[in-house]
């Protein structure tokens, strides 16, 4: 599978600069200044520093459009990219536009050579088309034009108006669309990573971390020019692969690359700090994979397995390192960090909570590091939970490649490990998953970790049901928002970081967990109170937050608060909403009317478009232009599965019709119809649906074409 986006043309490489588009491999660079009366350029532009709002943005930059503030003056920007870059640039409010040409440092030693109307760098050349420069010259290799308050620029395109019309109208006909109860999530999840995907030349590599800001010591981050975070990218990969599979699957192969001794993946990994070699991040890999996998198509025909083939060793590596590497009191897991040879800071509890990912979380203020194992003196709920649901996830992922015995041995460590989480992590007094001291003590903390063993499937359902109640009770993990890190009656408690905000990692997981139990009261609640937090903060401010505020009115856009303005993983909480209508289960998809209006488009789905519209008085399900399901409103379709050869499902509703559309194998003909254990013969209608009727449930369905030659009145064998 090829990269997505390839490392080619123009596009928005460079992670300093939203505004500057740079050229792949020659490194030739085109940034856009907002120029002042007095002259003075400005266009270090981040979410701190003049911002406005990012506009659509293809992942191969194709297309890209954006609105920046300085000098009391908007710019708006919109570019065609690719082999030839086309920009249209506009200033109102007193300023005009610049823009510098230069290249890019770490492409090439030599500088680019500029003619009347050209530019030559890295062997490749480009007619200069600048119609309306008021002044232009060349100081230290770079190439200044000024214009005036609109901007006009080609590099090897002339016709630029009409080259950013066609980019724009083609663009628009295929990007991700979310309306009603969703809004504009899906705008707001594609802006989040496409705008951060980024180029960095010491490893030739198209990368996409989770923040250009917090990535970049240039934009106030932390870093020199980028850094990858093993569950911060586990978690971007999962959401890119709603926009595109192979853009998801590349996004998996970032971190996959830099795998350490051990099978470890490490905690990060960047160009100024390199690796941290004593210590990892939580197990999410194996679940994340798997559900951009398993959303990647209807059914496993028309998905491909080759992200799967790659990220599986990978993936069974790493949970195996947790057993060597990590395990703590009574032979349960434990966050830690090894020493390593010249850093001071290795072996620490400091980096043991890094580790957690939950850096300052209130559950490890009192945490001692074991100086003989080299984790906490805490057995943790979460990570022994997520350590579990990495096996499960890795038993599927293995069944799909068809390593039975492998699958086999790894569902059969899951459930072992189940007994020894409910034997010794469960309090019996409190009717809770507790973290647990060395000396044997109960930690009284709770957090959404907590709901984390009903991703595992540790408990039994009454039990789940009884715990989600308790936990998400308004004075614990309940209230408005939903899922704060830290439950509202821990002394620890406070608007700061992971010991208070919320955080979509740590609301997906938990919701996930909801999900696996059916504990759709819950699930739905959360979900919609934070879909609501996450469009406010999309409309009012543009931001997909790194976390978000739990007390009401806090702002967490300055530096100080510790919350990024654009990381790809709070897209988490508008995924979580998608998957109330539509969500990919090992089992098959199941679509469900979220209560409310609302549709979302996605090309993420192999034959796509794929559509689904919720609707008054019903729920349709397309893909392409071809209508594959219509339900009514209170009906829920689970286990969905679409081949050439067969559909099948399950069915749940009080009363109506449902209407399914046959395998494309049957074409109009007659086609088997299944229903329960009973099987007749219709003939579709012209759109190609066969109706069911919609009374009680749950109920098996299937639709497949009769065995060529059968006569009607034979009993036909399910093609199951």
């Amino acid at each position: 599978m090829p990269p997505i986006p390839p490392p080619t043309g123009w596009n928005t490489w460079d992670v300093r600069f939203h505004t500057g588009w740079l050229h792949l491999p020659s490194g030739l660079r085109a940034r856009v200044a907002v120029r002042s009366a007095d002259g003075e350029l400005f266009d270090e532009f981040t979410w701190r520093h003049g911002f406005g709002r990012l506009g659509h943005h293809t992942v191969d930059g194709a297309y890209a459009a954006l609105r920046a503030q300085a000098f009391g003056s908007t710019v708006d920007i919109e570019v065609a990219g690719g082999d030839r870059l086309s920009l249209l640039a506009r200033c109102e409010g007193g300023a005009s536009v610049t823009i510098l040409i230069d290249r890019k440092a770490g492409y090439g030693e030599s500088a680019p050579v500029f003619g009347d109307e050209s530019v030559e760098a890295g062997g490749e050349s480009w007619t200069i088309h600048a119609p309306g420069v008021v002044a232009s010259g060349v100081d230290n290799d770079v190439l200044r034009l000024d214009f005036g308050p609109e901007a006009v620029f080609g590099l090897g395109s002339a016709d630029v108006a009409a080259s950013v019309a066609a980019a724009r109208d083609a663009a628009e006909a295929v990007r991700p669309r979310s309306s009603g109860w969703l809004g504009d999530a899906a705008e707001a999840m594609t802006r989040a990573l496409t705008w951060n995907t980024i180029h960095a030349p010491d490893t030739a590599k198209v990368l996409t971390p989770t923040s250009r800001d917090f990535v970049s010591r240039e934009r106030d981050g932390f870093y020199g020019s980028w850094a990858l975070h093993t569950w911060d990218t586990f978690f971007t990969g999962l959401v890119a692969s709603w926009l595109d599979p192979a853009y998801g699957a590349g996004v998996f192969a970032q971190i996959a690359d830099h795998v350490c001794a051990g099978g470890m993946l490490p905690n990060r990994v960047s160009d100024d700090g390199g690796t941290t070699r004593d210590r990892s991040q939580p197990p999410v890999g194996a679940h994340t994979v798997l559900k951009a996998y398993l959303g990647s198509g209807l059914s496993a025909e028309t998905r491909d397995r080759e992200p799967l083939e790659r990220m599986y060793p990978v993936l069974c590596d790493w949970h195996a390192w947790w057993l060597g590497a990590r395990v703590g009191p009574f032979g349960l897991l434990s966050w830690g960090s090894d020493p390593v040879p010249g850093d001071a800071g290795s072996a620490t509890v400091d980096r043991a909570r890094r580790e957690s990912g939950l850096d300052d979380s209130p559950m490890y203020d009192d945490a001692v590091l074991d100086p003989t194992s080299h984790t906490m003196d805490l057995a943790d709920v979460g990570l022994n939970a997520l350590h579990i649901a990495d096996a499960r996830a890795l038993a599927d992922i293995a069944a799909i490649l068809g390593r039975d015995e492998e699958s086999g041995a790894y569902r059969k460590a899951a459930d072992a490990a189940v007994a020894v989480l409910n034997a010794l992590l469960w309090d019996e007094a409190s009717g809770r998953y507790l973290n647990r001291l060395a000396d044997g003590r109960f930690s009284p903390h709770l957090s959404p970790t907590m709901l984390y063993p009903l991703l595992a499937g540790a408990p039994d359902a009454s039990a789940a049901a009884a715990l989600a109640d308790d936990l998400l009770a308004p004075g614990r993990l309940g209230g408005e928002p939903p899922l704060p890190s830290t439950s509202r009656d821990d002394p620890g408690f406070s608007a700061r970081y992971w010991r208070g905000r919320v955080w979509a990692p740590m609301v997906f997981l938990a919701v996930e967990g909801l999900r696996r139990y059916d504990l759709t009261a819950h699930s739905r609640s959360i979900v919609d109170s934070l879909l609501t937090l996450f469009l406010r903060e999309w409309a009012e401010h543009g931001h997909v937050r790194e976390n978000y505020p739990v007390v009401e009115g806090e702002d967490v856009r300055p530096l100080e608060a510790r919350s990024d303005g654009l990381m790809g993983w709070g897209g988490l909480l508008g995924y979580l909403a998608v998957q109330e209508l539509a969500d990919p289960r090992v089992d098959g998809w199941r679509f469900a009317h979220p209560g409310r209006v609302a549709s979302v488009t996605s090309a993420g789905v192999a034959g796509g478009p794929f559509t689904v519209e919720a609707e008054e008085s019903l729920l349709r399900v397309r893909l392409g232009d071809r209508v594959l399901l219509e339900i009514p409103p209170d009906a829920t379709v689970t286990g969905y599965a679409r081949g050439r050869g067969e559909v099948r499902g399950v069915l749940t509703g009080s009363g109506g019709t449902a209407l399914v559309a046959v395998p494309d194998a049957a074409g109009h003909d007659e086609v088997e119809l299944r229903i329960g254990g009973a099987r007749t013969r219709v003939r579709p209608d012209a759109r190609g649906l066969v109706e069911l009727t919609v009374a009680g449930g749950p109920v098996e369905f299937g639709v497949c074409a009769p065995k060529r030659g059968e006569k009607r009145d034979e009993v036909t064998e399910w093609q199951a």
